[in-house]
């Protein structure tokens, strides 16, 4: 059996446990920790998340942030000065951050991700090497009313996260949930 039906079990599991309501954002917020080689069939097996939390009688909204990027970046009147000199975009990296902080906050406050759902952030990936993580979590924390499921390709130890094994970690309040 594969680490991502493991991981699908071990949410399952999880996902079926009484939700206390009384928590903060960032203690209503999960991480499903798998290996970064693994993306690929986590995406494969979105579904199979979604149907464990149905079946556990809650809802589900998911959040793709994979081409927030591409999307920010074509919206750029001086794109075409970045692609000429990309170290100038480092300065307006905080607008990115504040575009996919927007975005998900805006799934967050749908009126079908009410304190009964699961939003599931994924393509986290992508974010690598323009935001930490840790940041734009601490700006869209605050609007969750059920549980935030953030697909966390990296590692846990004890409180600490890396996102693709690759960064000093940083501690977080969320909920590790790993295949083991």
């Amino acid at each position: 059996m594969s680490k991502i039906n493991d991981l699908i079990k071990s949410y399952e599991r999880y996902v079926r446990l009484p939700w206390a309501r009384a928590l903060s954002g960032q203690e209503k917020t999960w991480f499903a920790v798998y290996s970064p080689a693994d993306e690929r069939r986590l995406r494969y097996h979105l579904p199979e998340f979604e149907n464990a939390t149905r079946r556990a009688g809650h809802g589900w909204v998911s959040c793709d942030v994979t081409n927030t990027f591409t999307a920010w970046m074509t919206s750029q009147e001086y794109r075409e000065s970045y692609y000429e000199s990309p170290d100038d975009i480092e300065m307006l990296l905080f607008k990115y951050q504040d575009h996919v902080a927007h975005g998900i906050t805006g799934v967050l406050t749908r009126v079908d991700a009410d304190d009964n759902t699961v939003v599931a952030v994924y393509g986290i990936a992508s974010l690598f090497g323009f935001m930490r993580v840790s940041d734009l979590l601490r700006k869209v924390t605050s609007h969750v009313h059920g549980r935030l499921l953030v697909m966390f390709p990296g590692d846990h130890d004890g409180a600490n996260y890396r996102l693709l094994d690759a960064r000093d970690g940083w501690n977080y309040l969320a909920v590790p949930i790993k295949a083991d």
